[in-house]
């Protein structure tokens, strides 16, 4: 069954109530979050190899012998699958036909609309399918908000703006920086704008932005460095995709700024949230080297990469790297 957005705080809330959650989507921070939310819920534990049975890709054809095994201290037992595909699809139908008491909870980054897994998913009654996306806008800005309020932090507006246009998109690595900001404002603390720079700042410099600012500078090593350093921590594909994305968009809106007659300073000022000062230099580096029309076909080209990652079966870290690469070198126009 799809559960819609606003469903899915209750139906994770009442996770015993269903045979299986599978989890999908882009943010696989959050597919995690939320997979570790029903596996808790439900077996009280994440660890306990008598209550948690947890399946990686190269386990997953013990599926069906985990979902009907009883448990041997009493209580329902959780099967935890990690990285499902298609290929899983065929061995979980059968899970499904079976009486079996086990939920089974599959996290499935990246499967696209037309995945066989994901239809099953949805059209079973009793299998919650959930999508997983990274948070923007009003919903980003409500997460930041409660945790930090469920530590009595309280944040300025322009600091919250700011922090906002700093973030990644994946769900661990805001989390991550939510609680970077609650040890530096101490319990009961309040974080201003300046705070919220020294703190995040240095955490930037590791980011993905690091990887699309070093490519639009047209230094390759420095790209590949960040990039791995970026994948190494968690980051996927298409996380990298909408970052270049965020980026390019707002090199556009700078040159077009200063094309219509604006200097530069006031035009990258302008923006919302403002550039980061330690962003600066390579911020007009980056302008320095791309003409307003070879940003739009970097930017197309950079959409279409993201569109390549969603697809079934694609090489999408190999994508990832060639695009990086690419953005080394300005498009001709």
């Amino acid at each position: 069954m799809k559960i819609d957005a606003r469903s899915i705080g209750r139906t994770l809330a009442d996770a015993g109530s269903w045979r299986a959650i599978v989890l999908h989507g882009d943010d696989t921070g959050l597919i995690r979050e939320r997979a570790v939310q029903a596996v808790k819920l439900v077996a009280g534990t994440l660890d306990d190899p008598f209550q948690v049975a947890q399946l990686d890709r190269e386990t997953q054809d013990r599926l069906e012998e985990e979902a009907t095994a009883l448990s041997l201290i009493g209580g329902r037992r959780v099967v935890w699958v990690r990285d499902g595909q298609d290929s899983l699809a065929p061995l979980f139908k059968r899970v499904l036909e079976t009486a079996t008491d086990a939920l089974i909870v599959i996290e499935a980054p990246g499967i696209t609309a037309r995945s066989k897994l994901r239809a099953l998913a949805e059209a079973h009654k009793q299998v919650a399918s959930i999508a997983c996306y990274p948070e923007e806008g009003r919903a980003l800005s409500q997460t930041v908000t409660d945790a930090l309020g469920q530590a009595g932090v309280t944040i300025d507006r322009d600091a919250l703006v700011w922090l906002l246009g700093a973030l990644g998109a994946d769900r661990s690595g805001v989390r991550g920086e939510i609680e970077k900001l609650v040890l530096y404002a101490g319990e009961g603390g309040r974080l201003d704008l300046q705070a919220v720079q020294d703190c995040v700042g240095d955490a930037g410099g590791n980011s993905l932005e690091d990887a699309a600012f070093s490519a639009l500078c047209g230094n390759r090593l420095m790209a590949d460095q960040a990039l791995e350093r970026a994948l190494a921590d968690g980051a996927n594909p298409v996380a990298v995709a909408r970052t270049v994305l965020g980026v390019l968009v707002r090199l556009q809106k700078v040159a077009q700024s200063v094309q219509e007659g604006h200097g530069r300073a006031e035009a990258m000022k302008a923006l919302k949230p403002p550039v980061f000062f330690k962003r600066t230099a390579a911020f007009g580096q980056a302008l320095d080297r791309w003409s307003l029309p070879a940003l739009a076909i970097a930017a197309q080209e950079t959409q279409a990469f993201e569109l390549a990652c969603k697809q079934s079966a694609s090489p999408d870290m190999a994508l990832c790297r060639r695009h990086i690469a690419s953005l080394c070198t300005v498009r001709k126009v």
